[in-house]
């Protein structure tokens, strides 16, 4: 049940995902002025001291831990050191001032890379913690994973005595407007958006896409991921529980199917209208062959996502051309098809 009266803080609020549960909050009807939310200059959330204060101040009902510092494999391998600080310090500062100041409910957003790289597919949540994780981005991985230990932990620990319920959402790639198409570190998507439309613009006879095409990877509308975090938000205990007896508050937010690059590549080309070559380059490395995630808990559970991939592309392009392609004048960079 939906309770209006709340008050609900929106950590990560400016970033795509945490934009779109502010629009979805807003459009179920809970007023604006009940919805917290701070700019990183506004609230440092890896200064403990200040994440806490504002905690006392505010006292919210619900938390969105959609706050992170993150990017492509090749921003983790530039500044791996930073990201698991950062990130680490964030989920531990926000859960545990979250818990001070008596806040019940609270979701952890992660993504799909928190499970092994050679888990069998499609990934279940059983399989956290189960292998060895993707090198190339395992120190933000590990941060993810700690938060969700984090809060499976504070409810063993408090669930019964202070009734506790945080729970976590394990996102597959996530894509839409308010995406980041604007620096080297961008995802595959918004990348090969910018670079698909500034061939066309400069009439390339061809774009090369990095890898050979043939990985897969599992792709969800933002606006339909924001829109599974409310509900497993609102989603009353007894009935998670049902459903998730024993992944400690963890689930699964897939789209329950998943494309090759090179099908990714074709589409968004067709999208952009570009009628150029497209070339896959297999000397790189690439990641694991498959990423895609069982969301089988998550459908039992009454939900399931409404956008297809390409009227999602189209909705993204629209936004790329709205508010970024202006500002997009120099070369893209190479692609990586890991998402």
């Amino acid at each position: 049940m939906i309770h209006f009266t709340e008050r609900i803080f929106v950590a990560g609020h400016t970033g795509m995902v945490g934009s779109a549960i502010v629009r979805q909050l807003i459009r179920l009807g809970h007023p604006r002025s009940h919805i917290i939310t701070r700019t990183r200059a506004e609230l440092d959330l890896t200064n403990q001291a200040a994440v806490q204060a504002f905690f006392e101040q505010e006292s919210p009902d619900q938390v969105y831990l959609a706050a992170a510092h993150g990017g492509g494999s090749r921003h983790t391998g530039m500044q791996p050191g930073a990201l698991i600080y950062q990130n680490m310090m964030i989920a531990a500062n926000v859960v545990e001032a979250a818990f001070q100041a008596g806040v019940k409910k609270l979701l952890f957003l992660a993504s799909s890379s928190s499970y092994p790289k050679s888990a069998l597919q499609p990934m279940s949540e059983d399989d956290l913690v189960s292998g060895p994780l993707d090198p190339a981005r395992e120190p933000h991985a590990l941060a993810q994973i700690a938060g969700i230990k984090l809060c499976e932990s504070y409810n063993r620990q408090y669930g019964d005595s202070h009734g506790l319920d945080y729970r976590c959402a394990v996102a597959c790639s996530v894509y839409g407007p308010g995406d980041h198409y604007a620096t080297e570190h961008s995802r595959v998507i918004p990348a090969l958006i910018r670079r698909f439309h500034d061939a066309t613009l400069s009439g390339a006879p061809r774009v090369t896409v990095q890898g050979s095409g043939s990985t897969r990877r599992e792709f969800l509308y933002v606006d339909d991921m924001a829109e599974a975090c409310v509900y497993l938000m609102e989603l009353p205990k007894p009935a998670f529980d049902k459903h998730a007896p024993h992944t400690g508050g963890l689930i699964n937010v897939g789209f329950g199917a998943d494309v090759s690059i090179e099908q990714l590549a074709q589409t968004i080309a067709g999208v952009v209208g570009y009628r150029g070559q497209i070339v896959c380059d297999s000397t790189p490395p690439e990641g694991p062959e498959r990423r895609l995630l069982d969301s089988y808990r998550l459908h039992a559970l009454g939900w399931e996502p409404l956008m297809e991939l390409e009227i999602g592309l189209e909705l993204s392009y629209m936004d790329f051309k709205l508010h970024h392609a202006e500002r997009q004048r120099a070369r893209a960079p190479s692609i990586e098809a890991m998402a």
